[in-house]
């Protein structure tokens, strides 16, 4: 079995205070995740639905399950009555889902708002004109089954460190101007989901709560 329980560790050990681990396992083995969880880890990411119902169903049921992909409104309401937070709401549509379906569940679900800051036209989330846009209309404080807790974003894929870093402090910034206009009294309106196993070091310096880790802990994706 791949060494999960060192790398593990090195990991968190490499994390300050206040920064939470989302280990990403999607495409890795069961095996994998309960090797992780009984060194302590219960925070796992996954990003297809049907993946992360087999999981859910088989492995120990304190684990919180983020949703970390772009997740299509017809898969909603298959995980909704199990997942800790879904991580990457880019769309007002996408948001009502959640609503419609945790309501039937009876559930409250956390979600993250998705900035797209980076430079690819490849990656989903919402820029952050939009972003305001969507907490300015309102809509969003009618809904009693969605707690928005923060926003998630992607840095570009590059080795400038620098663009890196002004990406991840750009959408600090943006969630700082959220909190005080729209969160203000709300302590859930708290995370700010940035950083991967190539930039999650970056990230904790501009002021990352949740790194996204997979290849660093895991290994290579096993598909």
């Amino acid at each position: 079995m791949y060494p999960v329980k060192e790398e593990l560790k090195t990991v968190l050990q490499s994390l300050p205070a206040g920064v939470r681990l989302v280990a990403i396992s999607k495409y890795h083995p069961a095996e994998y995740i309960m090797a992780a969880y009984e060194e302590g880890q219960r925070v796992f990411g996954e990003s297809h639905e049907q993946e992360i119902r087999q999981k859910h169903e088989a492995l120990p049921k304190d684990i919180e399950w983020h949703f970390i992909g772009h997740l299509q409104t017809n898969k909603v309401k298959y995980i909704v009555p199990y997942i800790s937070m879904i991580e990457a709401v880019d769309s007002l549509k996408l948001l009502r889902e959640i609503q419609k379906q945790a309501e039937k569940a009876g559930r409250v679900v956390k979600v993250l708002l998705e900035l797209h800051i980076a430079e690819e036209a490849t990656k989903y989330g919402l820029t952050p004109d939009d972003c305001r846009q969507l907490l300015a209309d309102g809509e969003w404080r009618e809904m009693k089954n969605v707690r928005i807790c923060g926003l998630m974003m992607m840095a570009s894929n590059t080795d400038n460190e620098a663009q890196i870093a002004a990406e991840f402090q750009q959408a600090a910034a943006l969630f700082d101007e959220l909190k005080a206009q729209y969160f203000a009294d709300d302590d859930a309106f708290c995370e700010r989901s940035w950083g991967m196993s190539d930039d999650y070091q970056i990230a904790v310096k501009n002021r990352s709560t949740m790194v996204r880790i997979g290849t660093m802990i895991f290994g290579p994706r096993v598909y």
